[in-house]
């Protein structure tokens, strides 16, 4: 499910494939769904004592948009969601519903003059190339508005690694969509969430409906355990277990909840990290702040070359975050 997950294109303000995949899971096994008026997901489960938690994991990815189509019938666009624009030359991209094929093209190094060959392209540089003679021929396939993703295809590499697009946060969805579909017994709300590369909109509107006393944010988040970055300065490593964030841009994690997390994880035996890097910011932060402020923490699953079309993450990671939310829900019921 991950792989199938993971290749669907969900750009930012665009998540029908992947809501459209995970409604389908749940149907099939009679779990109660709803769709809201942004679009996020949002799913019960069970009865309990006590008021629901909420887990939350987002559907959507970074990508960009199509701005203009020039005479030429290349495509001008802007990046929807934080990507390095270093990396997107040469990558290619699938575009609109349709998936049209195309590349990001670039002036090639050998027409740079010096200057430019030492630094980085910048946005307003690259094009998308997919082919087309002129504007009229482009204006027949693409409209401004369309939304571009990585075409890249989830593969499993060395020895249990995964390669792929959206790690951020399919593999999130998937830890929520595995906990739901369990006979498990547990009770507990559940929210795909739309549009967080752009400012967690659909968390803030999700915890707004759902009213949870406590909170849990499943996440990917980065990991720069690679040559010539201090282990200090690396956020997370792989194969170290997910990473509890202590605190990030837009929250200070409850305490109380961050303690229970490494408590579960230590009785059961289960490898955990802190996560390092205190920048970027999760949705947690605003599902903290929501009507009378919500107990939240954040959990996150290391992926290297985050917001890329190549992540790489380690299994071992993703199951121990699964297994370590179940903990969590069981101490909760």
């Amino acid at each position: 499910m991950l792989a199938e997950l993971c290749d669907l294109r969900a750009v930012s303000g665009n998540e029908d494939a992947v809501r459209n995949y995970i409604l389908d899971k749940l149907t099939a096994a009679q779990v109660e769904t709803r769709v809201d008026t942004m679009g996020n997901l949002l799913v019960s489960k069970g009865k309990s004592k006590r008021t629901p938690v909420m887990l939350s994991a987002h559907m959507d990815e970074v990508g960009l948009m199509i701005m203009s189509i020039e005479k030429t019938g290349l495509l001008k666009f802007s990046p929807v969601g934080g990507i390095d624009s270093r990396i997107l030359p040469g990558i290619r991209v699938r575009i609109g519903l349709n998936g049209l094929p195309g590349v990001i093209g670039a002036k090639p190094v050998h027409l740079q003059k010096k200057n430019e060959q030492e630094k980085p392209f910048d946005e307003d540089s690259l094009y998308i190339d997919a082919g087309f003679k002129n504007s009229d021929e482009a204006g027949k396939y693409v409209s401004v508005g369309n939304f571009a993703a990585f075409d890249s295809t989830f593969t499993e590499i060395g020895n249990g690694f995964y390669r792929g697009k959206a790690f951020d946060d399919r593999a999130g969805c998937l830890v929520l969509l595995k906990l739901l579909l369990e006979n498990n017994g547990l009770a507990f709300n559940a929210a795909f969430t739309v549009q967080e590369e752009i400012g967690t909109r659909g968390a803030a509107v999700a915890a707004y409906t759902l009213e949870p006393e406590a909170a849990l944010v499943v996440e990917a988040t980065a990991a720069a355990d690679t040559p010539g970055t201090d282990k200090e300065a690396s956020g997370t490593n792989l194969g170290d277990g997910p990473a509890i964030s202590v605190m990030d841009s837009t929250i200070m994690v409850s305490r109380k909840m961050r303690e229970e997390l490494a408590e579960i994880a230590e009785k059961a035996s289960l490898p955990y990290q802190y996560r390092r890097f205190t920048g970027a910011g999760t949705e947690g932060g605003i599902i903290a702040l929501t009507r009378g402020g919500v107990e939240t923490a954040v959990l996150a699953i290391p992926c290297r070359y985050i917001h890329s079309p190549h992540s790489v993450m380690k299994e071992s990671d993703f199951n121990v975050a699964l297994n370590l939310v179940k903990g969590w829900l069981e101490q909760r019921q």
